[in-house]
């Protein structure tokens, strides 16, 4: 299935979860954030939310400086 992931299409497999996303991308998963369709999913959701066919996914990390 194809998603549209920070602007890029990527292939996944069908049934796949955004926990599945972020630990593949972001082992640690901390200080990640992710919304689908513009819409933020809470952290709690990420071991059950299925992702969809052509969903768009942002994951943005947090970063520190000055």
């Amino acid at each position: 299935m194809k998603i549209i992931l920070n602007g890029q299409a990527k292939q996944i497999a069908v049934t796949y979860t955004v926990g599945q996303l972020v630990s593949e991308l972001f082992p640690s998963g901390k200080g990640i954030a992710v919304a689908i369709n513009q819409s933020v999913v809470p952290k709690s959701e990420w071991p059950t939310r299925q992702l969809s066919p052509n969903d768009q996914i942002t994951l943005i990390t947090a970063t520190q400086g000055g």
